[in-house]
C-alpha cells in the first residue's frame, strides 16, 4: 500500500520544496547540494511568473523560484518527460532571471547576483554524460579558469542514481535516495542522522493530507500516470513502426537487389550464350570451306567433340 506522495507529481514536488511553511526543507536540500561552496540561512520565495517586457514577449513560469539572504537566486525545476529544446529552455529561464535584475533602478551598475538553476530530470538527457550530477558554469575553455559565478546550471539525472540506502555517503545522496524511492517506501530513512527527514516524512505522508489536499494530489498523480502511459505508448508505437518500416524497407531492398542481380546475371548469361552461338556459326562456315576440325578448334576455342557434330 502506498504510504507517501510521489514527489515527481506537480503537487508533490511543490508540497516538498515550494511552501513557505516548510522552506527549511528546501534550504537543507540546497545546502546539501552546495556543501563547501555556499551555505544558505534563509530564503524568500519569489513570484514564479516573470512577465515579458511587452505583450508579445513570452513569460517564464518556474516550479520554484526563490532568493537567499544575500540576494542570490535559485530556480528549481522538475522535468519528467523529454522536451524539445530542453537545454535552450533552461538557458532562457536563467537568462530571464539575470536580465530581470536590471529592473532595480537607474543607479544599478550591473552588480549581478548569482542565479542557480537546479533541474531535476526524471529521464536520461540526450548527449549528456550518464551520471547523476552535471555542473555547468562559465569558464575558460582551455584553462578551465572560472570566468564568472553568476550563472550556474546543475542537472540531476535521477535515473542514473542507483545507490542503496546503506550506500548513501552524504546528505545530498540521502535526499536523492529518498526522493527517487519515496512513493515505494514504508518509512523514510535517515531520520536519526538529520531531523529534516523526520519533518519530511510528516509532510509527504498521505495520511497528513486533508480531504481537499488529497483530491488535488490525486488529480496531479493521475496526470503524472497518464503522461507516463502516453509516453510509454509513444515509445512502443515508435518501436513497432520503426520495426515495420525497417522490415518493409528490407523486403523492398531485397527485392530490388534481387531484380538487379537477376538482370545482371541475365545479361551476362545472354552475352555468354551469344558468344558461344557466334563461335558455332563461324565454325560451321569454316567447316563448309574445308578447314580441318583441328584448325577450327584452334581458332574458335570450341571442343573437337562439338565441332564434329556440326
Amino acid at each position: 500500500m502506498v504510504k507517501f506522495i510521489n514527489p515527481f507529481t506537480d503537487v508533490g514536488f511543490k508540497r516538498i520544496f515550494g511552501q513557505e511553511i516548510n522552506k527549511d526543507l528546501l534550504i537543507d536540500f540546497l545546502n546539501s547540494l552546495l556543501v563547501g561552496e555556499r551555505h544558505i540561512h534563509d530564503i524568500q520565495f519569489l513570484d514564479k511568473e516573470i512577465l515579458g517586457e511587452n505583450v508579445v514577449d513570452r513569460s517564464c513560469i518556474y516550479d520554484i523560484y526563490c532568493t537567499d539572504e544575500n540576494g542570490n537566486q535559485f530556480i528549481v525545476e522538475m522535468q519528467n518527460r523529454h522536451q524539445a529544446f530542453f537545454r535552450d529552455r533552461s538557458i532562457y529561464y536563467m537568462a530571464r532571471a539575470i536580465s530581470r535584475q536590471g529592473e532595480r533602478g537607474l543607479n544599478w551598475r550591473f552588480n549581478l547576483k548569482a542565479v542557480y538553476g537546479i533541474f531535476f530530470i526524471n529521464f536520461k538527457l540526450e548527449d549528456l554524460k550518464h551520471k547523476l550530477r552535471t555542473d555547468i558554469c562559465l569558464e575558460d575553455r582551455d584553462t578551465h579558469e572560472l570566468f564568472s559565478d553568476k550563472m550556474r546550471f546543475i542537472f540531476l539525472q535521477l535515473p542514473m542514481f542507483d545507490k542503496t540506502e546503506d550506500e548513501c555517503e552524504n546528505d545530498f545522496e540521502r535526499w536523492i535516495y529518498v526522493l527517487k524511492n519515496m512513493d515505494t517506501l514504508q518509512r523514510l530513512p535517515f531520520k536519526a542522522r538529520n531531523a529534516v527527514f523526520q519533518k519530511l516524512e510528516e509532510i509527504v505522508s498521505l495520511a497528513s493530507l486533508s480531504e481537499e489536499e488529497r483530491l488535488v494530489y490525486d488529480k496531479s498523480a493521475k496526470v503524472y500516470r497518464d503522461n507516463l502511459a502516453t509516453e510509454l505508448y509513444a515509445v512502443q508505437r515508435g518501436i513497432k513502426e520503426g520495426f515495420e518500416q525497417g522490415l518493409q524497407q528490407g523486403i523492398e531492398q531485397g527485392l530490388q537487389q534481387g531484380i538487379e542481380q537477376g538482370l545482371q546475371q541475365g545479361i551476362e548469361q545472354g552475352l555468354q550464350q551469344g558468344i558461344e552461338q557466334e563461335k558455332i556459326d563461324i565454325a560451321r562456315r569454316m567447316k563448309a570451306k574445308g578447314y580441318t576440325d583441328t584448325d577450327i578448334a584452334g581458332m574458335t576455342g570450341l571442343p573437337l567433340a562439338v565441332i564434329a557434330t556440326l
